[in-house]
């Protein structure tokens, strides 16, 4: 067959599951504790929208918080439907 890797053995698939909190994984993956600058982000944030009077200016306050911007927001957009998209088996072309 062509999908042997060594004469004899086919390739194996290990999955493996670990039960862990957010905090545990990102100790164990080594990243940084991010949680102090989200804190400051968040109360900002919240600060900022107490003085907004109309949705307009909270749709304004949430772009300019946003990282990239307006332009930010449009790709997480396009991100979430084409992972819609995906999830829920729309139709896309398939590669002959």
């Amino acid at each position: 067959m062509a999908d042997r890797l060594i004469e004899g053995y086919l390739p194996m698939k290990v999955n493996v599951e670990v039960e862990c909190t957010p905090e545990e994984a990102r100790r164990f993956m080594g990243l940084p504790d991010v949680s102090r600058a989200n804190d400051v982000y968040v109360d900002s944030l919240v600060q900022a929208m107490k003085g907004a009077g109309s949705i307009d200016q909270v749709q304004d306050l949430i772009k300019g918080f946003a990282p990239m911007g307006e332009m930010g927001l449009r790709m997480f957009q396009q991100i979430m439907e084409s992972g819609t998209k995906a999830a829920f088996g729309a139709a896309t072309p398939k590669k002959n």
